[in-house]
């Protein structure tokens, strides 16, 4: 399965950025509200800057405490994200995924932003294709 067959499948909601400038405690915010792990930090809307998830706001909580609220998703956001391109395989990007400890990947195209799979996206798609697979192999056993 390819990145943009995930991507179909998921629908079209769009990609939640925010600026280099938001707070951390608007981006907790908006994870919270649109019941998301993750934003990508766009000046412009186009180019993925970065990206910022709930797992970095936890770790910053551990370390700082509640004073990390009030500080900018610049400070705290994953510089230069790993992105992936639409005929990328899931396969491929699951791979990066688990090698680079992160969950959401940009999608690009030429350097333009257009979609966001996460690891539960890509481990979704994936067991469809095993299912398939397995519903094909069954009727070629019984002989349909």
């Amino acid at each position: 399965m390819l990145v943009h067959q995930i991507l179909k499948a998921k629908g079209d909601d769009g990609v939640v950025t925010v600026q280099p400038g938001t707070s951390i405690s608007d981006v907790a915010q908006i994870l919270a509200e649109r019941r998301i792990g993750g934003v990508v930090v766009s000046k412009d809307g186009q180019v993925a800057t970065g990206i910022i998830s709930e797992r970095d706001i936890v770790r910053a909580l551990a370390v700082k405490g509640a004073s990390c609220m009030s500080e900018k998703v610049e400070d705290m956001m994953t510089r230069n994200p790993v992105c992936c391109v639409r005929n990328d395989s899931a396969d491929d990007v699951l791979t990066r995924m688990t090698e680079g400890r992160f969950r959401h990947m940009p999608v690009v195209e030429e350097g333009v932003l257009v979609g966001i799979v996460t690891i539960g996206d890509v481990v979704k798609a994936r067991l469809q294709e095993l299912s398939m697979e397995k519903d094909a192999l069954q009727g070629m056993i019984m002989g349909h």
